[in-house]
């Protein structure tokens, strides 16, 4: 036998039946997806620091191309800018405010938790049958959960080390992003990429604006929560506004959250700090909701409340505080998703319709 009668042989590992052929390769893809779905859970923590680093890439452009409108200058001194002005935002909050608000830090956990005590106590002096003993027992199982969920970021230098691993990648990202969006692109096969880099800038448009929808809500309800406080002496106010600020990030929970501890803080005063405190979060949230938000509605993404809190539940309790944090835009991510698809599916049925009609005319 010649060689090249050997070389024209077929493969002994070849499948000649073309049935078990097409069945080998269902399994083959079946495996694929399957194996893929378990390397996406195992490296979910992984993916989700990504995330961080994609949104925080999206904070920093929307901010270089604000500045962008003022300033004429080069992309990478406008994002040097807006790193710089952050930085010293973070020094003045440390050094400046830091003393002060580190020692009502230190009291705020005990005042919640008395006052949470004393309101149970009313509660049962009103005829309110409230178990003490269950409600510690609860707290103390919700707290055990919490710490499993979150041992996955590894405790406190872990906490660090995550967040550290978000600003250096979004700030990598935000340095070149045109880089890793041609470089995604060019791992699609090529009639696929243009369809590509219509949905990446939408989704990256849509990050953009709600951030900064959140932010400016963020700065409004501290600012508006520090003032209204300061002006009755309000104790903690400082902290109560940053807290009250950093939660309004956090759609529907944030404002529960902060509300809650703003009230037990106020009733630690007396019953007319505590009412006080209650129409100081009434005002900002009736103020944030009638006023603000239609003010920037045009500019920002429409979520579901239902849906965002869903997705609340769902990150928070598989990846703790910055599942919760990033829930939000992750379900913004997936509606433009949804509508691209919805998109590309009504622009084949048009392209269907107008080839039959066409060819009906032409017949």
């Amino acid at each position: 036998m010649t060689d090249d009668q050997a070389d024209s042989r077929p493969s002994p590992t070849r499948i000649a039946n073309p049935e078990i052929r097409l069945e080998v390769q269902r399994a083959v893809a079946w495996v694929s997806v399957i194996g893929l779905a378990v390397l996406c859970v195992y490296i979910s923590q992984s993916l989700l620091v990504i995330f961080g680093g994609l949104v925080f890439a999206a904070l920093i452009d929307g901010g270089a191309r604000l500045l962008g409108k003022v300033l004429p200058i080069g992309r990478g001194l406008r994002i040097g800018i807006v790193l710089l002005l952050s930085m010293l935002s973070l020094v003045w909050l440390f050094y400046f405010a830091g003393s002060q608000i580190s020692q009502e830090a230190a009291q705020f956990p005990e005042i919640v938790r008395l006052q949470a005590v004393r309101t149970l106590a009313w509660l049962q002096s009103r005829g309110i049958a409230v178990d003490l003993q269950m409600v510690q027992n609860l707290a103390g199982q919700l707290m055990s959960g919490v710490s499993l969920v979150t041992r996955y970021i590894g405790g406190f230098v872990g906490g660090l080390t995550t967040l550290f691993l978000v600003l250096i990648l979004g700030i990598y990202i935000a340095l070149e992003p045109r880089l890793y969006e041609r470089g995604m692109a060019w791992m699609l096969p090529r009639e696929r990429r243009a369809d590509y880099h219509v949905t990446i800038t939408r989704m990256a448009e849509t990050m953009r604006r709600l951030l900064a929808g959140r932010l400016v809500g963020m700065v409004f309800e501290g600012v508006l929560t520090y003032i209204l406080l300061v002006v009755y002496g309000v104790p903690m106010a400082a902290l109560l506004a940053i807290l009250t600020g950093l939660l309004a990030f956090i759609p529907n929970v944030g404002a529960v959250v902060s509300g809650i501890l703003m009230v037990l803080v106020g009733f630690s005063g007396g019953v007319d700090m505590g009412l006080y405190t209650i129409g100081v979060y009434v005002l900002v949230q009736v103020f944030d909701g009638y006023v603000v938000v239609p003010l920037i509605a045009r500019k920002t993404v429409d979520l579901a409340p239902a849906l965002v809190l869903a997705m609340q539940l769902i990150m928070g309790i598989l990846f703790g505080i910055l599942g919760l944090f990033l829930a939000d835009p992750l379900m913004a991510m997936i509606k433009v998703i949804l509508e691209r698809r919805s998109e590309r599916g009504e622009q084949r049925e048009d392209g269907a319709a107008s080839s039959a009609a066409a060819q009906a005319n032409g017949a």
